[in-house]
């Protein structure tokens, strides 16, 4: 029978990650079983109709401007990249001088795209018609 190794700092950790995930495992199956158990399973004619209200339902006469995901993908992508400034600022005196050129190539190419994202009129809000 072999010995085994427990010297290793990190392994209460990997006890303790395995504990986490069986126990998470055991309740999502025992919420599932709970539920299925649980559930009121009379199924009358009338729930299952289709329920319906007000005009009938068409087609939708207008299509969503794909102007509306261009300025969200725009907001993420600028939102995004701001993130990346805090740890910068967090070690600012650590990387001295490098560090600071980095951050104003990063700030440069970030400019650069947000004046063709302005020049190309992403950033105008057109209306619906």
């Amino acid at each position: 029978m072999e010995h085994v190794v427990t010297s290793n700092p990190y392994f209460g950790v990997f006890v303790l990650f395995l504990l986490t995930f069986g126990a998470f495992i055991v309740t999502t199956i025992i919420a599932r079983l709970a539920s299925r158990a649980l559930a009121a399973k009379n199924t009358e004619k009338i729930k299952l109709s289709v329920y319906e209200c007000g005009p009938e339902v068409t087609k939708q006469p207008n299509r969503i401007s794909p102007q509306f995901y261009l300025f969200a993908l725009l907001f993420l992508l600028f939102d995004v990249e701001i993130v990346f400034m805090f740890p910068w600022a967090v070690d600012f005196k650590l990387l001295g001088w490098f560090g600071f050129a980095e951050m104003l190539m990063f700030i440069l190419l970030l400019t650069i795209g947000f004046i063709y994202a302005w020049k190309k009129g992403a950033l105008e809000w057109h209306n619906i018609k």
